[in-house]
């Protein structure tokens, strides 16, 4: 087989801080902005990575849920538990001063983790985990 990974999602819950973020402060580029009934889908990704997108969906839009699944989804993604996504950097201590000067919530700085990766740790205007690993 020969996989490659296209697009992963991420909820989100307010389109403009989601784009300041994954835009502005990330670098990653607008690939789609869909709009459809008020609601945003907005699929983002690094440059010169085409092939590898984010996509920031309501989840509010997601079928089938009911009142109280909505209403779990919420309180999770406020406690950052509901979604997770790992990027890498090579240059993890100039990312994470990016991020914290941008007035990201940083949940762990740059730290030497026991599995053998160094890593810190964000979230996201939703709440979404957002986790760099060091990269060489």
């Amino acid at each position: 087989m020969d996989l490659t990974i296209h697009s992963t999602f991420l909820p989100h819950t307010d389109p403009a801080a989601s784009l300041a973020f994954y835009c502005d402060t990330l670098g990653f580029e607008v690939r789609k902005d869909v709009e459809y009934n008020g609601l945003h889908w907005i699929t983002v990704g690094p440059p010169g990575q085409p092939g590898t997108s984010i996509v920031l969906h309501p989840p509010a839009a997601t079928p089938g849920l009911t009142d109280d699944e909505r209403r779990t989804i919420g309180e999770m993604m406020a406690k950052g538990t509901f979604a997770m996504i790992i990027l890498a950097s090579p240059d993890l201590d100039g990312t994470f001063a990016r991020l914290e000067g941008s007035g990201a919530e940083v949940i762990q700085e740059p730290t030497e983790q026991p599995y053998g990766v160094r890593d810190c740790a964000f979230r996201d205007p939703a709440g979404n985990h957002v986790r760099i690993n060091e990269q060489q």
